[in-house]
């Protein structure tokens, strides 16, 4: 009788811990492995034509980086990394430089009419994504990102 009531107990005990602890944990680990990384004004270098950014605008930007949908990933296969780096567009990147513990990382974000490109580059590999930012979207080619009508 009494090592029915411990062990109920126990699993009680168990079962209020795992209820608490799994959203930290699993909030944890998905920012941990997130593809599309939060940025903090404070911590990234943003630059633009080699220009690098007022602290205004620079908070505006990574606001707009925060919020964006992820639409899509592109495979970047070795060897055509220099493809999804440089593409053959008339859209010059905004280019976001931030370290993340020890790996430092270089977001490339080219801004189209109708969706947003992010290049992620770290140490010697590339992974690309597609996101949605309406705000990020009106950085088309021709209308700079330092025109204060956008900022």
């Amino acid at each position: 009788m009494i090592s029915a009531f411990i062990v109920s107990f126990l699993l009680a005990a168990i079962k209020i811990v795992l209820t608490c602890m799994p959203s930290d944990v699993v909030d944890w680990i998905l920012r941990k492995f997130a593809l599309h990384p939060t940025l903090n004004s404070k911590d990234v270098k943003v630059t633009y034509n080699g220009k690098h950014l007022k602290s205004e605008e620079k908070m505006k930007f990574t606001d707009y980086f925060n919020e964006a949908i992820f639409l899509k990933k592109y495979f970047v296969f070795q060897g055509n990394e220099q493809l999804f780096l440089h593409p053959e567009t008339n859209v010059s990147p905004i280019v976001v430089d931030m370290k993340k513990g020890k790996k430092a990382i270089t977001l490339f974000v080219f801004c189209y009419t109708d969706h947003v490109d992010v290049v992620k580059q770290f140490k010697n590999r590339v992974v690309a994504y597609q996101v949605r930012s309406d705000q990020l979207q009106t950085l088309s080619p021709g209308i700079g990102l330092l025109n204060k009508a956008v900022f």
